[in-house]
């Protein structure tokens, strides 16, 4: 029935600090939509952006985000990377498990308090 994620939504106090972060730190597409709305492209997928009351329809919460993203970047040099840009690495590299199998992660907050794991496969 499903074949894959369009999108997400992460709640952030400021839309415009989140794509800042996102932008800088993970080379993610700052894209405008819908009237003014922000989101955050990479591949085929995007992370919409929200301030708390935006949208009534769910319980969303600042700071409640997890989400994993892969990439194609050996975990070293995530780790470099998050590292040259000030981002203090929460775990890892630490071996964990995907919808692929094994995989290599890496851990960080957003400046929300949003739990981003950046993952790689072998």
């Amino acid at each position: 029935m499903i074949s894959h994620i369009d999108h997400i939504v992460l709640t952030v106090r400021d839309i415009e600090r989140a794509v800042a972060f996102y932008t800088r730190v993970l080379k993610m597409e700052a894209v405008t939509f819908a009237g003014g709305r922000r989101a955050l492209k990479f591949g085929k997928q995007k992370i919409n952006l929200q301030t708390l009351g935006m949208e009534t329809r769910n319980f969303a919460g600042i700071g409640s985000g997890d989400l994993c993203l892969i990439t194609g970047w050996e975990p070293e040099k995530v780790v470099a990377h998050l590292e040259a840009e000030d981002v203090a690495i929460v775990e890892g590299p630490v071996e964990k498990t995907g919808a692929m199998g094994p995989m290599t992660s890496v851990y960080f907050n957003d400046p929300d308090g949003n739990l981003i794991e950046v993952a790689s496969y072998p």
